[in-house]
C-alpha cells in the first residue's frame, strides 16, 4: 500500500495462481474482462459437502461455540453434525412442503442455526436467515413482517426463545411450524428443537440429497434494504458452490478454510455464510465468535483470538481498528494472533493507511514478515465476493474478476458501471418479477450499480478500484453529480484517526458536509484538527464534487434497532440521513451553532 514497500520485510509466504486476464475492447469503449485460468472442475453441491467430511473424517471437529453459564467450548464433529441435519432433512420431508416454501430462520450464528440451515439444505428446502435486529424492537417488527409477508415460510427457526418471544407472538406466520428451543414458554403453537432432532431417518435419504437439482433456489438471501425494503434473493447450491470453488482455488492454503476459523460475521450476510460455507466445503473446522467489532462486546473476539491462533483472519475496518488497540496493549495476544496468521481480508470500507501501517508494524516486530491484504468485491446477486486481489500488490482495490465470472465494464463519465455474469450470478429476486427484468442487460449481465476505475490505464493486470455506489449518487444544487461513497472513504482517511463513521450530507444542497460518528481517538483541539486535515483535504480535492465545508460530531452512536447499521457494521446512509434530519437542518443553518465545524 506504500510506495516504500520495496524496502520493507517480505510478505509472509502465500501462493497464487495466475491472475491474467483476457480482456474485449469494444468500439463503444465497453471491456469485456475475464480470468485466463479456467475453474477447476467441482461438485455444485453444498449439502454433497458435508456427506463427503462424515464419510472420510467422522470424528474432526467442524463446529464449536461457547456456551453454558461457564461459557466453555462445546464441539460437534462432522459425523454429529451429519446424524442431526439428517434428521432435520427428514422431518422437513415428512411435511410435505409444496411450492418451494422456505424455512425462516430467526436466529444469531450458533451450532443449532447451522444444523437447520444445513438439513434444509439436504431436504431441498430454501432457507432464509434473517438479521437478528429485525426481532429486536417490541411491537414493530417492520421488516420481519415483510420478509414473512415476501417468502410465506413453512417453517419458522427461532433459536432463542426468551429473546424472539415477542416476535414469536406478535406476528401472523399463517400455517409456519414454529420450531424453537422452548416451545412450552410460547403463547403460540410450536415444536420443540429436540424434537425435531429426534426424527427417525429413512434409508433414502442419502440418496435424496445426491438427487437434489444444484439448480433449484437453496437460499433466499436478504438485501440490506438500504435503497427500501429487503428484497429476497435467489440463491441456488451451484452458485454457493462456485463461489466456494473460486476462493479455494485462488486463495489456496492462504484462506485457512482448512484448519482452524474463528468468524463472527452474521450468517444472515453473505460475507459470514461465505466464511461458514468454506470451512464446511474446505475440510477445516469453525469456532463460533460470538463477539462483534462493538464496544462491550470485541473482548469476547479478544478472548477467543488468544486460545485459537488463525492462519485468516476477516474484519470490517471498524473490527481492524480495535483489534490494532488491543494488540498494542496486549504482548500474548501479538504474539498468538500472528503466529500461524497468513491473510487479512476486509470488507464494507476502505482501510486507512495509518491503521494499515500499524497492523503491519507489529506482524514486523512479531514475525519479521509482513501479512498479505486482500479484500473481496461482490454482492448478495452474486453469491458474495467475485472479484478479489489474489496477485501480490500494494494497492487498495477490488481486484479483478475470479476464474468463473466475467466482468462487463460499461462507461460511466470517466469511470466504468460494474456488471457481471457466471455461475455465482443469481436468477432473480424472489416474486419480484418487473424488478427482475431491470437487472440484466441484454447480453444477461448483472447490473450491480457500482462504478469502478483502472488502478492503472495502462496496466489492466493492477486491476480496479471501487470509485461509488451509484444509488448514494446526489446531486447539489448546482447540478453537479457527488459520489458520496467515494467522498465517505477519502474524508475517513482525512480525518483518521478521529472519525469512525460518517454521513454524507449535501443533497440539493450548495456543498458537502459531513455528520461524523467519533472513533475512541484523543485529540486536543479537535476543531482545529479537523479544519487542519480538511484544509488539506480540499486542496487536493477542490472540485465541487468532492470538497468539504463543513462538519458536526454526533453524540448519539449508530442505531441497530433503527437499522442505521447493519450486523456487519456498515451504515446505511440514507435511513441515517432521514433520521437525522434535524442535524442535517443544523449542519446547513445559515448562522450555525458552535457545535458545527467550518472549515
Amino acid at each position: 500500500m506504500t510506495e516504500q514497500a520495496i524496502t520493507l520485510p517480505p510478505y509472509r509466504k502465500v501462493s497464487f495462481p495466475s491472475a491474467a486476464m483476457n480482456a474485449e475492447w469494444r468500439e463503444d469503449g465497453t471491456i469485456i474482462v475475464s480470468p485466463v485460468t479456467s475453474l477447476e472442475a467441482f461438485v455444485p453441491s453444498i449439502s454433497s459437502g458435508l456427506q463427503r467430511r462424515a464419510a472420510h473424517e467422522p470424528e474432526r471437529m467442524f463446529l464449536a461455540q461457547r456456551k453454558g453459564l461457564d461459557r466453555q467450548w462445546q464441539f460437534k464433529t462432522n459425523a454429529d453434525i451429519k446424524r442431526e441435519t439428517d434428521a432435520v432433512a427428514q422431518w422437513l420431508l415428512n411435511l410435505s412442503i409444496e411450492g418451494q416454501r422456505p424455512m425462516l430462520i430467526l436466529s444469531a450464528n450458533s451450532i443449532e442455526h447451522a444444523v437447520m440451515r444445513f438439513g434444509a439444505m439436504s431436504a431441498g428446502v430454501p432457507i432464509c436467515p434473517v438479521s437478528v435486529n429485525y426481532a429486536r424492537i417490541k411491537g414493530s417488527y417492520e421488516r420481519l413482517r415483510h420478509v414473512v409477508e415476501l417468502i410465506r415460510p413453512a417453517v419458522v427457526f427461532a433459536d432463542d426463545t426468551a429473546f424472539y418471544k415477542d416476535a414469536l407472538e406478535s406476528i401472523d406466520f399463517a400455517d409456519a411450524l414454529i420450531v424453537t428451543q422452548h416451545p412450552e414458554s410460547l403463547s403460540v403453537p410450536a415444536v420443540s428443537y429436540e424434537a425435531v432432532l429426534s426424527t427417525p431417518v429413512q434409508a433414502g435419504l442419502d440418496d435424496h440429497i445426491k438427487a437434489l437439482d444444484p439448480d433449484a433456489p437453496a437460499a433466499y438471501m436478504l438485501t440490506s434494504g438500504s435503497t427500501g425494503k429487503p428484497k429476497a434473493v435467489i440463491q441456488t447450491q451451484r452458485m454457493m458452490a462456485t463461489n466456494i470453488q473460486q476462493a479455494l482455488q485462488v486463495m489456496r492454503e492462504a484462506n485457512g478454510w482448512a484448519d482452524l476459523v474463528l468468524d463472527w460475521m452474521p450468517w444472515s450476510h453473505v460475507a459470514g455464510t461465505s466464511n461458514l460455507l468454506g470451512t464446511l466445503m474446505g475440510g477445516g473446522s469453525f469456532y463460533i465468535d460470538d463477539g462483534k467489532p462493538l464496544p462491550g462486546l470485541f473482548e469476547e473476539s479478544i478472548r477467543n483470538l488468544k486460545e485459537i491462533p488463525v492462519r485468516y483472519f476477516s474484519n470490517v475496518p471498524a473490527g481492524y481498528a480495535m483489534l490494532a488497540d488491543a494488540l498494542e496493549r496486549d504482548d500474548d495476544l501479538r504474539r498468538i494472533f500472528f503466529s500461524q496468521l497468513r491473510l487479512f481480508l476486509y470488507g464494507g470500507a476502505g482501510l486507512s493507511q495509518p491503521l494499515y501501517d500499524r497492523l503491519q508494524r507489529m506482524a514486523i516486530e512479531s514475525t519479521g514478515e509482513r501479512i498479505f491484504f486482500t479484500t473481496g468485491y461482490g454482492a448478495t446477486e452474486t453469491t458474495s465476493g467475485s472479484m478479489s486481489i489474489y496477485y501480490h500488490s500494494e494497492e487498495v482495490g477490488i481486484g479483478l474478476p475470479l476464474p468463473g465470472t466475467t466482468v462487463k465494464l460499461v462507461p460511466y463519465g470517466d469511470r466504468y458501471e460494474v456488471r457481471m455474469k457466471g455461475d455465482v450470478v443469481t436468477p432473480g429476486y424472489l416474486n419480484m418479477p418487473e424488478k427482475n427484468a431491470e437487472i440484466f442487460d441484454d447480453e444477461g449481465f448483472y447490473k450491480l450499480g457500482d462504478a469502478a476505475r483502472f488502478i492503472d490505464p495502462d496496466n489492466l493486470q493492477r486491476g480496479f478500484a471501487f470509485a461509488g455506489r451509484l444509488a448514494e449518487e446526489f446531486k447539489l444544487d448546482t447540478g453537479t453529480w457527488v459520489s458520496g461513497g467515494v467522498v465517505r472513504a477519502e474524508a475517513l482517511k482525512a480525518l483518521d484517526p478521529l472519525a469512525r463513521e460518517a454521513l454524507v450530507c449535501g443533497e440539493r444542497r450548495a456543498y458537502i458536509a459531513l455528520l461524523i460518528w467519533p472513533s475512541e481517538a484523543t485529540i486536543g483541539d479537535i476543531p482545529a484538527f479537523v479544519r487542519e486535515r480538511l484544509r488539506s483535504y480540499n486542496a487536493t480535492h477542490g472540485q465541487k464534487s468532492m470538497r468539504i465545508e463543513r462538519v458536526m460530531f454526533l453524540s448519539e452512536p449508530p442505531s441497530v434497532d433503527a437499522h442505521e447499521v447493519s450486523e456487519k457494521g456498515s451504515i446505511n446512509q440514507l435511513l441515517a440521513l432521514q433520521r437525522r434530519a434535524a442535524d442535517v437542518e443544523r449542519l446547513y443553518a445559515d448562522h450555525p451553532d458552535d457545535s458545527v465545524i467550518v472549515i
